[in-house]
């Protein structure tokens, strides 16, 4: 329920409340004192019988009280009694609002704190009481009948009781049932990884077909194309084109001499193909392009103009004289079965 903050506000005097059933409250012309219905106490904990550090709601009920109208409740922040502690203060619940829009409303309301024991005993509570201010010089001192409090602890049976270590955390066996979730999801991403795995190596086999159905030569020439123009010279681009020509002169070497070059060294290279019939211009240029490409790219080295644009060219003349020599050769051998 809301609390009424906008009408309800405490005030900072707490009148000085004595016995009696409606007497007017000394120091206050016009007030009284009047006792009103009485207060109510409920267990927080639902359950047969009050035990030590249950807690309990410790109020009364407020009718018909009038919009406007300002209460002052009593001060406990000091402590409540001995025995019994507040756990939460003062607090105002709204349970029913009556009237319309347009006259005054009246409110039923509840007040009421929080309070536990921590000792088991018998207790009477504190009356509580609560000032009402309802005009501009009139103030009343509401009077609420106190409640009893049998606060108790567990029996204990001292015949039979015996003194016992502490015991572990309860571990029960895993079930079947339990283990299913994750058992599926262990499967199913076995399942999906090696789907993965499939399509990534059917796509690599359908790459590497289309790749050998075209002309060794064509394929060179194609990747050679990319690095066309002087963009790549720059010293911070060097590796990358020096990798580029070299790795596709790398594959048409492989594909056309057969020569495994791509997991080769570029000594180990050059030392087959001197059983290639390439002349020896070519041949040292060749040479010498790769090792320039391993300075660069392994030594951090960069070439010079001159280099980078006899780079390309050299590349692009090794892969045509070849496959013209190939050409050349098949020719030959139709020529000599005819």
């Amino acid at each position: 329920m809301r609390t009424l903050s906008s009408i309800i506000f405490l005030l900072a005097l707490l009148l000085p409340v004595s016995a009696g059933g409606q007497e007017e409250a000394s120091g206050n012309p016009g007030g009284l004192l009047i006792r009103s219905e009485d207060s109510f106490l409920e267990p927080l904990q639902k359950r047969d019988s009050v035990l030590v550090a249950d807690q309990f709601r410790y109020g009364f009920h407020l009718k018909n009280v009038h919009e406007g109208t300002r209460f002052a409740f009593p001060d406990f922040s000091k402590g409540f009694m001995e025995g019994v502690e507040i756990v939460s203060p003062w607090r105002l619940d709204t349970v029913k609002v009556q009237g319309d829009r347009r006259g005054p409303k009246t409110y039923d309301i509840d007040a009421s704190l929080i309070i536990t024991s921590f000792d088991a005993g018998k207790y009477d509570l504190l009356p509580l009481s609560v000032v009402r201010a309802s005009g501009a010089d009139r103030v009343d001192t509401l009077l609420f009948d106190s409640q009893p409090l049998d606060v108790r602890v567990m029996p204990v049976d001292t015949a039979t009781y015996q003194l016992h270590d502490l015991k572990g955390q309860i571990r029960y066996p895993l079930t079947f049932r339990e283990l299913l979730p994750y058992l599926l999801a262990f499967w199913g991403v076995v399942v999906l990884g090696i789907l993965v795995w499939v399509l990534i190596r059917s796509g690599r086999k359908r790459k590497q077909v289309a790749a050998r159905q075209e002309p060794p030569h064509l394929v060179a020439l194609r990747k050679l194309d990319r690095f066309r123009g002087n963009k790549f010279w720059a010293p911070e681009k060097q590796k990358q084109f020096y990798s580029g020509i070299t790795d596709a002169l790398r594959e048409y070497i492989d594909a056309r001499f057969g020569i495994d070059a791509q997991e080769m060294t570029t000594a180990e290279i050059f030392e087959d193909m001197r059983k290639v019939d390439l002349s020896s211009d070519l041949y040292q240029e060749m040479k010498t392009l790769f090792e320039t490409a391993d300075l660069v790219k392994f030594a951090k080295a960069f070439a010079t103009d001159a280099e980078n644009s006899a780079a390309l060219p050299i590349a692009v003349r090794f892969v045509t004289t070849t496959y013209q020599s190939q050409l050349a050769e098949e020719k030959e051998n139709e020529g000599g079965t005819a």
